[in-house]
């Protein structure tokens, strides 16, 4: 089996403008925004949105969060009816307001509640029941953590291999992959630290594991996915992206996002992706000033095709 490249979920990033930008250069696999199991519970309207998905994305996931495992068993058809390939339940996200409620990470502090929703939910389902978690708490749970979940029907599992502690500081911990990867036979993807095709490669090499999810290495770079799949069929790299095409397709995604949110908010979000897409590069402070300060889309256009012209 070719080891899956996937796009990790984002808050705030991973909307759909990104997950097609990211497919249309070689991810095999995207995930939504996080949803609250909650939000949708009491019919909110913005987080019903997050699962709108296009058939350029597909297969996509729909991940969401929660630590109520009837009210996650009752909102999960949702995610179904919503054109999800399969549904991922977050026990990673580190962030206070989410596991300081007892929700993402918190729930590695307590396996039985996280298997008691992984079964629920796949019971209500009848698509795949992935998960996503860490390296523990604050310290290292993972493989007994994993066996919960596989014993309740969880079908794939990505692991961050970082503590809650660790947010996103330190190294990835490969060997707990590993650890992962060897306590169950379900399918186990990879996450954390992937910037480049190579660490994808020694992931994969390291760890045995099924596929690797790329999460901030993709942030004005969704290049990588085709980088990796070079590197994993070829064995070698030679399709980086030259400037000119980090700018077109910087402006590309400025358009999408304007077309899904309107010019307003588009143009808001599509600053914060231009200042990724442009890091690096020369004059890229001057750029990115020159993007902060736009409030239009026709401006964001002159700003990228002034400097694609500079570049070709």
């Amino acid at each position: 089996m070719t080891a899956q490249v996937c796009l990790a979920p984002m808050a705030g990033v991973t909307d759909s403008a990104f997950r097609k930008i990211c497919k249309s250069f070689g991810a095999d696999f995207v995930t939504t925004e996080m949803v609250s199991a909650k939000g949708l519970y009491y019919k909110s309207k913005k987080t019903a949105s997050l699962m709108t998905i296009s058939n350029e994305e597909k297969p996509c996931a729909i991940q969401f969060f929660g630590s109520d495992s009837e009210i996650m068993a009752e909102v999960a058809p949702q995610l179904e009816e919503a054109g999800a390939f399969s549904i991922d339940i977050n026990m990673g996200c580190p962030m206070p307001k989410i596991a300081g409620n007892g929700d993402g990470a918190a729930l590695m502090k307590n396996p039985r509640l996280a298997g008691k929703i992984v079964r629920a939910v796949k019971d209500a389902v009848n698509i795949p029941v992935t998960v996503k978690f860490r390296k523990g708490w604050d310290s290292n749970t993972c493989s007994e953590f994993a066996k919960v979940l596989e014993a309740n029907g969880a079908d794939s599992l990505t692991l961050h291999a970082r503590t809650k502690e660790q947010l996103y500081s330190g190294k990835a911990d490969l060997g707990a992959i590993k650890e992962v990867k060897n306590a169950v036979k379900i399918p186990v993807i990879g996450n954390g630290d992937i910037f480049t095709p190579q660490d994808a490669r020694n992931m994969l090499d390291i760890t045995g594991c099924d596929g690797v999810m790329v999460g901030r290495g993709a942030l004005g770079n969704p290049f990588i996915f085709r980088e990796i799949k070079e590197l994993f069929k070829n064995g070698t790299v030679s399709n980086y992206p030259a400037e000119t095409e980090r700018l077109k397709t910087a402006l590309i995604h400025a358009n999408m996002l304007c077309i899904d949110k309107g010019e307003h908010i588009g143009v808001l979000e599509a600053r914060k992706h231009i200042a990724w897409y442009v890091k690096g590069l020369k004059n890229a402070n001057n750029l990115k000033n020159r993007v902060f300060s736009a409030t239009s889309l026709a401006e964001i256009t002159e700003i990228l095709e002034s400097a694609i012209v500079l570049y070709e």
